[in-house]
């Protein structure tokens, strides 16, 4: 288990250990990277049928019905395969609610521990999931959101073992995301396509986009929130979806692109950023890697794992990074706490990682985004953006989170490689 995880292999239930071991999760056997079962070439059909055979009562039954199905669209967006829900009869995928002893000699073990498990297609029992009616499902965040589970668990049925990437959602443990943000990672996309091959025709995406949060979103809108932000050579950055925002200059027009149009090779939805000054570089967060910009390049080496800088194997992605050169540390924030990172011994600092609210009071227990500028950080979450004095650790102001962008003369979505050419000069 040690080595599975990238733990220490030290044969010994070390706090380490113990922490990975305490984390809910699924109650499949574990292996290493993404793989399938042995001799197991996936189900022999593309036309698949499945079938709720009970209800948990903690939801209602219409929001189990869609958790479901999104659950299956997560896989049917990126194979041929369709799923249709049947209800009566039989059905190639059956899925129930059950505790402790359910007759399949996996029995589960009660709140908080294995969630659910599943079976590699084939005929019987192949393919059907289960899943612990003692654990407190839910659509949202406070409880374990049947929608991510229910997904993990259709990989196994699929033909899916688990992975040792933990960005993948096959990985074991148990991670929310929000269901309205949720993307298929890499790793589970290679290895559902080498049973099933792409799908040539692209799908719709698996969560309806939000309304209030348009693909190409409005810098003058109300409710405006930021994925990442940066500095860049005094320049902000501001990253939203598949589109960035570049503040040159308070005195000039903020300029609105898309991120492949300034770096190809980064990808969209980027979760956390940094600017590194005296490297000259800006690192740029997804999932757990990160990928590093030198001047304005990609290098070359990128993506590197978000585990080389020291993370535990429990953090599965960054939600906002900041560098301060006064102190040399890097501040990065993962739900309501921080880890505070040595630059110059390039280590973890001993005690991360912290409570937000012990050393950043004011700002709230979770962070959006963040950069620095002129001795202020600038933590934003939703639309409220709060100007944080490092000299005085206190919130000096609260302002919108466009307000840098100068609202009202934004330009339009540019297509293309001229901005990128005056980008490079």
């Amino acid at each position: 288990m040690q080595k599975f995880f990238g733990l220490e292999v030290t044969g010994k239930l070390d706090s380490y250990t113990m922490e990975m071991m305490h984390q809910p999760r699924c109650g499949f056997v574990d292996v290493g990277e993404f793989s399938t079962f042995p001799g197991n070439s996936g189900w022999k059909k593309k036309a698949l049928t499945y079938r709720i055979l009970n209800y948990t009562p903690d939801i209602p039954r219409s929001e189990v019905d869609v958790a479901i199905q999104r659950a299956f669209k997560v896989w049917s967006d990126v194979v041929p395969l369709t799923f249709t829900q049947v209800f009566d009869g039989a059905s190639d995928i059956e899925i129930s609610f059950a505790a402790k002893d359910h007759n399949d000699f996996f029995p589960f073990d009660g709140p908080h521990g294995t969630l659910a498990h599943a079976f590699a297609p084939g005929t019987g029992i192949g393919g059907d999931a289960h899943f612990d009616e003692d654990e407190p499902w839910t659509s949202g965040s406070n409880g374990i959101n049947l929608f991510i589970v229910a997904a993990h668990e259709l990989g196994h049925s699929l033909g899916l073992l688990h992975s040792n990437d933990p960005s993948a959602l096959m990985y074991p443990t148990y991670h929310f995301v929000e269901p309205s943000e949720f993307r298929l990672p890499e790793d589970d996309v290679n290895g559902i396509q080498s049973l099933y091959g792409a799908r040539e025709t692209p799908n719709k995406p698996t969560v309806p986009e939000n309304p209030s949060q348009p693909s190409n979103p409005s810098t003058c809108q109300h409710n405006l929130t930021f994925d990442a932000a940066t500095t860049l050579r005094g320049e902000i950055f501001f990253f939203k979806e598949k589109t960035l925002w570049r503040q040159i200059s308070q005195d000039l027009n903020v300029e609105h692109s898309l991120i492949s149009s300034f770096w190809p090779t980064l990808p969209d939805h980027v979760q956390a950023a940094y600017e590194y000054e005296k490297k000259d570089q800006v690192l740029i967060f997804r999932g757990a890697k990160f990928w590093t910009i030198s001047g304005y390049e990609v290098t070359k080496d990128s993506p590197k794992s978000i585990y080389e800088l020291g993370f535990a194997r429990t953090v599965r992605k960054i939600d906002a990074a900041v560098h301060d050169e006064t102190s040399g540390k890097t501040y990065f924030f993962v739900d309501d706490k921080y880890w505070s990172y040595d630059e110059q011994n390039q280590s973890m600092d001993k005690g991360s990682p912290k409570k937000i609210t012990d050393s950043f009071p004011g700002v709230g227990t979770k962070i959006g985004s963040v950069f620095k500028k002129k001795g202020f950080l600038y933590f934003f979450e939703g639309h409220r953006q709060y100007e944080f004095s490092t000299a005085k650790k206190t919130v000096t102001r609260l302002l919108k989170s466009n307000s840098w962008l100068k609202c009202g003369s934004e330009n339009k979505i540019k297509q293309g490689n001229n901005l990128s050419k005056i980008f490079r000069k």
